[in-house]
């Protein structure tokens, strides 16, 4: 039970409006000392508005905030961290290069006499930090040959050097294994029982209800209540999340499941570092699963079916005919198409517009050295709204988007092209419950169509959600396909994870 006495911060009344948009609509939000409280909502809920209002980045344009009792007006970021709550993004804001120390104390390194950096006491404050969090890193190890979970732990104990009483995590699993998100849960459970305040920004439902106490939803800027954990369901919360029941339930097809033809076969593939002789069918009309554990080699058999990675040894066909694959633009022209897992490095032109994005695999048909710009924004808008994709195809820039929307937009592009094949790896990484469903629905009417579309996934419930067939991968090689009638998540993670 939560009491007044317990709170650490309270939001009241908070609204924020930007050009054309009302982010934020009279929301509340109370966090305890201990607690980890959800914040969750579809992707531009304005959960991201009002985090950065906490953090001191935006100010509301009207509300109040209380710290400890106390109210606060935040002129910047660092009057946030001075009143003790810091952010940690779900892109990093660490310098690679640099020391985990120097990381952790950028901008506040101590110093001896003449403003030298003291190292001994930089390296002996940023150890005592990782050690109250029960992490074994070397301070003086550059932070770009860390893990990604390692790094995150970095920017956590970064926030608690600030001596923070509010962490707001903003989807801190988003590109971790299972073994690293049980290491950052342990660390979340250390900073519980130090008092910490946690908000914990994630779109995957599992998580919230292993970790969070309470939860507070929010739906276009206004708020759907805050609940106990033990007091309500994920489909409830889904549901209030999105305004209409959800989960991740089945697409329903155009017609019965029938095996196509195969558009795709891949014989004794090998890459001379991980991949080995692998061999594998993917149909027309079908969507076929790659699951396994991280650095199973899923994604560099998509890389390497695509022409973005050699091959020493191996054939790819494509509708029955060998293919020899060099490039990307040699995987398009006989038609593979690939939507990258990183879709902001490489799968995305974040300065430019939503239809030179859509129209980028497909430029030969809106003319030759001159573009028809015209042309290619009806074409861009007639795929935004097959696809409910609300933005402008001219002006707006890709990086103002969404990540559901941004999904959308190289989801759109393929659509565009049409390709016999389409792989597909982690399409609904970072993206919240509604776009995901819409996501699952495009993959569908895709294979309805006749692609034959491969599906990477590291999030079970969504392969079995989705697939036709299932191929689990381990170390670089098959290990067994999973029909999908006979599929369960125990059933393909003891491919995955166990060597025979």
């Amino acid at each position: 039970m939560v009491t007044s006495g317990d709170v650490w911060l309270e939001a009241r009344g908070i609204s924020k409006s930007f050009p054309g948009v009302q982010a934020l609509t009279r929301v509340n939000l109370d966090v305890c000392r201990g607690e980890v409280h959800a914040l969750l909502g579809e992707n531009g809920a304005g959960k991201s508005t009002l985090m950065h209002i906490l953090a001191g980045v935006f100010a509301p344009d009207e509300g109040t905030i209380r710290i400890a009792g106390r109210e606060v007006q935040f002129r910047d970021a660092r009057a946030a961290q001075e009143t003790g709550v810091a952010m940690v993004f779900q892109e990093r804001s660490l310098a690679g290069p640099l020391s985990v120390a120097e990381n952790v104390f950028f901008g506040r390194q101590p110093v001896r006499r003449w403003g030298i950096i003291d190292r001994a006491r930089l390296h002996e404050q940023t150890r005592a930090i990782l050690d109250d969090l029960g992490i074994a890193i070397d301070p003086g190890t550059p932070l770009e040959h860390l893990s990604p979970a390692q790094q995150q732990m970095v920017e956590i104990a970064k926030a608690l050097s600030l001596d923070a009483c509010l962490l707001v995590l903003d989807e801190p699993t988003s590109t971790l294994t299972e073994a690293e998100t049980a290491i950052l849960f342990r660390v979340i459970e250390r900073l519980k029982q130090r008092g910490v305040g946690i908000v914990y920004i994630s779109h995957r439902m599992g998580e919230v209800f292993q970790i969070c106490d309470r939860m507070t939803v929010l739906r276009d800027g206004v708020c759907q209540g805050t609940f106990l954990r033990d007091t309500v369901t994920q489909d409830e919360l889904i549901s209030r999340m999105v305004g209409r029941q959800s989960g991740l339930d089945r697409p329903a097809r155009a017609g019965p499941v029938t095996k196509g033809v195969p558009a795709l076969e891949v014989r004794d593939l090998s890459d001379g570092l991980l991949l080995e002789e692998i061999s594998f069918v993917a149909r027309a009309g079908e969507i076929t699963a790659l699951a396994g554990l991280a650095g199973s080699g899923r994604t560099e058999l998509a890389m390497s079916i695509f022409g973005a990675r050699p091959i020493t040894s191996g054939v790819v066909l494509v509708n029955g005919q060998p293919v020899n694959v060099r490039s990307p633009s040699d995987a398009i022209e006989v038609g593979v198409g690939y939507l990258p897992e990183d879709r902001k490095d490489a799968g995305l032109f974040l300065e430019m517009s939503v239809a030179a994005n859509v129209t980028a695999a497909s430029l030969h048909r809106f003319g030759g050295w001159w573009l028809n710009d015209r042309a290619m924004e009806q074409q861009t808008a007639a795929m935004a709204c097959r696809m409910r994709l609300t933005a402008d195809p001219r002006g707006r820039r890709v990086q103002e988007l969404s990540g559901g929307n941004q999904q959308k937009v190289i989801l759109a592009r393929w659509l565009l092209v049409h390709p016999p094949i389409l792989i597909v790896d982690e399409p609904t990484r970072g993206i919240d419950v509604g776009a995901k469903q819409e996501v699952h629905q495009l993959l569908r009417a895709l294979a309805d169509e006749g692609t034959a579309v491969v599906l990477i996934s590291s999030e079970l419930p969504e392969i079995l959600a989705v697939a036709d067939r299932i191929l689990v991968m381990r170390e670089g090689r098959l290990a067994g396909e999973v029909p999908r009638e006979d599929a369960t998540e125990e059933h393909i993670m003891r491919l995955a994870a166990i060597r025979k």
